[in-house]
């Protein structure tokens, strides 16, 4: 299978294993335990079905959404994911062209393997940095001040890792950041000579916005782990997320809400968006899916606060029913990464093309020329009544 025949997420998901060797192919699939958030998070659309209405006027047709600040073409945008560099040498900077070219925003994270100047610089697309706050504030604080002098256009604080999740395909593959060739691993990067000479000839991997701050001695997975139970604050408060949002002074999401309690206390905080995220299933398995949640969570603080839907997006049709749930618009991770190990900025390229597409289609085969038609008018719960 080639780039050219890659239409949904399964496909490049399948071009994806093929160019990876393993152990980076199961990072970016994987998730918690025995994963069965991960497939939650995806399945619970399947609990709500979309009704269309016809005969609407579709001459002229608007996809936009104004989301932390920016007004992007489509109601959907690109999470924050760490270490891009390993799927594809051409890493965040791909992915950052790309949703520059489709309209929409990237969301840097600080685990990245480019740095806020660099991402900051490559294009005038708004652009979104993840951050945690640190035990040492100060290095916190210089987060926020090196994405004032990048222009970026919003903060998205992280709340839901402070301590990593039990990711156990990663052991079963010896998983290793910087990748190492040992003899478990050999024979999968030989046969992915591609991915080795790219990553071979490429300039030094590292995770350029910590660079330095990563100092226990291991060039392994467990070095990432060591550094989230280290450096990651897990005395942090509200208080500390309403400091740091004043810090910011724009527009600053919170991600990893999961409840209606924890979406009005964000709101009181002074968050201007929150995101209904679990991590993609990596972080506590048997969590609630984020769209299980959706409709509760709009209910309590929609009127006050952007409400963003993050995990288990992989249609087009997803995307609709969360709009129309009453969600402001949702990200996408996994989607993109497989096609960025795939065939890199031109596969990421790809992927927002077909997630364009259906949404369009889709749109018009529900009778909706804008999101705004979008309601719970739209969406159908519970068994089919038979006619």
């Amino acid at each position: 299978m080639g780039l050219s025949r890659c239409n949904n997420t399964t496909d490049f998901r399948a071009l994806a294993k093929r160019r990876l060797p393993a152990p980076l192919f199961h990072y970016i699939d994987g998730a918690a335990d025995d994963e069965k958030t991960l497939a939650r998070n995806t399945d619970a659309f399947d609990d709500v079905r979309l009704v269309p209405d016809g005969l609407a006027d579709l001459s002229s047709m608007d996809f936009s959404t104004t989301v932390l600040g920016q007004k992007i073409d489509w109601p959907f945008f690109l999470s924050p994911t760490a270490m891009s560099r390993l799927f594809h040498h051409d890493g965040e900077q791909a992915v950052a062209r790309a949703a520059h070219k489709f309209g929409t925003m990237y969301s840097l994270s600080t685990l990245s393997t480019e740095s806020i100047e660099t991402i900051g610089t490559l294009t005038p697309g708004p652009k979104c940095f993840q951050i945690y706050i640190h035990k040492d504030r100060g290095m916190t604080n210089a987060f926020v001040d090196r994405c004032k002098a990048a222009d970026f256009s919003a903060l998205c604080l992280t709340i839901d890792t402070l301590v990593a999740g039990n990711r156990e395909r990663d052991l079963v593959t010896g998983m290793t950041v910087p990748p190492a060739l040992t003899p478990r691993s050999l024979f999968s990067f030989a046969t992915h000579p591609d991915w080795a000479y790219h990553y071979l000839t490429s300039r030094k991997f590292e995770l350029a916005n910590v660079s330095g701050q990563i100092d226990e001695g291991t060039d392994s997975l467990s070095s990432i782990i060591q550094y989230l139970s280290n450096q990651f604050d897990r005395s942090i408060t509200w208080k500390d997320a309403e400091e740091l949002i004043q810090r910011w002074g724009g527009p600053f999401a919170i991600k990893g809400i999961m409840s209606v309690g924890d979406a009005i206390k964000a709101r009181d905080a002074g968050a201007s968006a929150i995101m209904v995220s679990n991590h993609g299933g990596r972080q506590l398995d048997g969590c609630v899916s984020p769209f299980d949640v959706l409709g509760g969570i709009v209910d309590a603080v929609g009127d006050d606060v952007e409400v963003i839907l993050d995990s288990g997006i992989r249609r087009g049709t997803h995307v609709l029913k969360a709009i129309a749930m009453g969600a402001t618009a949702c990200m996408m991770g996994r989607g993109y990464l497989y096609a960025l190990a795939a065939a890199g900025q031109p596969g990421v390229e790809r992927a927002l093309e077909r997630m364009t597409a259906e949404i369009e289609r889709n749109m018009i085969l529900m009778g909706c020329s804008s999101l705004s038609q979008l309601d719970r008018s739209k969406l159908q719960q519970g068994a089919v009544m038979a006619g």
